[in-house]
């Protein structure tokens, strides 16, 4: 008969699978430093030996990195999804910064669909938690800070359609975007025109989810996405208009 006696789970054991969940899920986040040992083992209700047990075990599978003087902290982990090469190469050719639009209309499009339908009321209150520290970054006129929640706006919403292969696959997209691979989310903010044209889209892509209507949380999306497309197109024609002007000047006034 395929039967076997139950054996009791090692508390330690359990702390892994605790944590492993937490990291899979996307609650702790690359980078993020955990609480000390002291106030974690009392968090978990363990002893500090099985504790150190569990870490030892993260740490041995790159899931969590030592830092000397400093503390535990999950492991930076998103970078691996692309090689250095191919990020240089993302970096240098237009083609895949368009190519990364396209992919992220198609994939944020279906998360916020998803979300609309199946996400928690938590979820959603969230979404519309960054959204509002979003329009007051805005009335500040914070570009930088304004382009960073205009990425957590997004991930929220990735979030919440809970699916962790989508989830690490953007985080990783946008760890590129944060770092310029792609293009300079504040630039586009510091532009008048362009930053309240991206509020009011957010605004509708918010409202949509909040309404529970996925197909206008779709629409929102896609519509939000073809519109930075379009811009930044419109953003490099300037810029190639501007290098044949100055080589025109530079020309009559005999240079």
């Amino acid at each position: 008969m395929p039967f076997r006696k139950v054996r009791a789970e090692k508390l330690s054991a359990a702390v892994v699978r605790q944590l492993e969940s937490l990291i899979l899920r996307g609650v702790l986040r690359p980078g993020e430093r955990l609480p000390a040992e002291r106030e974690l083992a009392e968090r978990l209700g363990v002893s500090r030996p099985s504790l150190r047990e569990a870490l030892a075990d993260l740490e041995s599978r790159d899931l969590l990195t030592t830092r000397a003087g400093s503390g535990v902290y999950v492991a930076e982990v998103l970078g691996s999804a692309f090689s250095r090469p191919l990020i240089a190469l993302f970096a240098s050719h237009d083609e895949a910064l368009f190519d990364y639009l396209s992919f992220r209309r198609d994939l944020e499009g279906l998360a916020a669909e998803r979300a609309a339908r199946t996400a928690s009321d938590t979820d959603l209150k969230l979404i519309d938690t960054v959204f509002e520290k979003m329009v007051a970054a805005g009335r500040k006129g914070d570009a930088a800070r304004e382009a960073q929640l205009d990425a957590e706006f997004h991930l929220s919403i990735i979030e919440a359609a809970h699916n962790v292969i989508m989830l690490h696959m953007m985080r990783s997209m946008f760890e590129m975007l944060k770092s310029g691979v792609f293009y300079n989310r504040q630039v586009m903010f510091e532009r008048l025109f362009t930053r309240e044209s991206i509020l009011d889209q957010h605004r509708a892509i918010n409202e949509a989810l909040q309404a529970r209507q996925p197909e206008a949380a779709r629409a929102a999306v896609e519509s939000h996405l073809s519109y930075v497309e379009t811009a930044l197109r419109e953003q490099r024609e300037v810029a190639r208009n501007e290098e044949v002007a100055r080589l025109r000047f530079d020309r009559e006034q005999g240079r």
